[in-house]
């Protein structure tokens, strides 16, 4: 029983402290703070601050039970240890060894302070040079971001997807919703290297292809980026694919064009011209929110005379399927002999290995 105590004594502590650091007495505060005014008579006079108001209470209302939840049953278990009943060791043991892992994965994501760790994510995947080949591997990307994200109880919203000639994919843009979805992925955002020897190659040679993946918050709201229609070019064509009862007749499938920027996002998915040209605008919201993130993020480090990372020119990760099975991210010198797996959806290790290099302040070189 002593150990067992002590195991949740640990638990306590850790969770104690975490729950400081976030502010989660402060943040059930302003819960209180929100479900006061909107009790008042005129809370609804202005229906759109009154609806981020009421966004803000459920966000930190989920984030604040979620904390207080685990929190209460650690105490909880501590109370039944320290009542020192040898008969409850079974069920106190059975608690112990469920409460940990999520104790050790709450602490871990409380490590994700960026201010959109916890969004949803845009991720797209672009075929390299290299034709069928690079294609092919894009397509493998894609199967392996779907699964990864089917195992992590993430749903996905294909926004895009524009097929290869004879195999494969161009290009590929989905949404991946979930708890700390984009806090995961940005360790994905870069150049995906594969070496294999080829399926497309009649003399069975080793080839090497390259995709690159992007990554963008899902913020659908409260983005404050101001776009000038005259800046934006916008083309319709119809929606292509496999065909099915979504694929429409008419030229539904829009295509945005920020000129200023280059930038181009394309949605097809939407039932109507409108609703792709509305999500597609929110997508080009949000890839330009990230540049002048991003942009700020290198200008501050160049003040302060840090490394800047000037973009995904490198690859950050190499799958080499021959001559041997290796998965290795270039960035952290995390690596994996099964390969199998990784492409079947096993990435946490990587991602985890990513984000704890970054938290502690390691210099992540492409």
């Amino acid at each position: 029983m002593d150990n067992l105590i002590s195991l949740l004594n640990e638990m306590k502590s850790q969770i104690d402290g975490l729950m400081e650091r976030l502010g989660i007495a402060e943040k059930a505060q302003r819960i209180e703070e929100i479900q006061r005014e909107a009790e008042q008579n005129d809370f609804w006079n202005d229906p759109e601050s009154a609806q981020k108001s009421m966004q803000e209470m459920a966000a930190l209302k989920t984030e604040v039970d979620r904390w207080q939840n685990i929190a209460n049953r650690i105490n909880d278990a501590l109370e039944l240890a320290e009542l020192g009943d040898d008969s409850l060791i079974d069920e106190l043991t059975t608690e112990v060894d469920a409460l940990q892992p999520i104790v050790d994965r709450m602490a871990f994501q409380a490590l994700l302070s960026g201010p959109y760790d916890r969004e949803n994510a845009i991720l797209g995947i672009h075929a390299g040079a290299g034709g069928t080949e690079a294609q092919d591997w894009a397509q493998m990307l894609e199967r392996m971001y779907l699964r990864w994200a089917e195992q992590n109880g993430h749903k996905v919203e294909i926004i895009e997807r524009s097929e290869g000639e004879e195999a494969g994919l161009k290009s590929v843009t989905m949404s991946i919703k979930g708890d700390y979805a984009y806090g995961y992925l940005q360790s994905e955002q870069g150049v995906h290297r594969l070496v294999r020897l080829s399926p497309f190659d009649a003399a069975n040679r080793r080839h090497t292809s390259f995709a690159k993946v992007e990554l963008w918050p899902d913020i659908q709201s409260n983005i404050d980026i101001e776009i000038n229609e005259n800046d934006l070019r916008i083309d319709t064509y119809r929606a292509g694919g496999a065909g099915g009862q979504h694929i429409q007749k008419n030229d539904t499938a829009v295509r945005i064009t920020h000129v200023p920027t280059g930038i181009v996002v394309q949605c097809q998915n939407q039932r109507s011209q409108m609703q792709n040209r509305e999500r597609a605008l929110q997508i080009l919201k949000a890839r330009l929110f990230e540049m002048e993130r991003k942009k700020q993020e290198a200008e501050l480090a160049q003040l302060k005379g840090e490394n800047v990372d000037a973009g995904w020119g490198n690859q950050i990760r190499s799958y080499v399927l021959h001559p041997y099975q290796m998965v290795k991210d270039h960035r952290t010198d995390y690596e994996v002999g099964n390969t199998g797996a990784v492409l079947d959806g096993r990435l946490n290790d990587f991602m985890e290995a990513y984000l704890r290099a970054k938290i502690q302040g390691l210099k992540l070189e492409s």
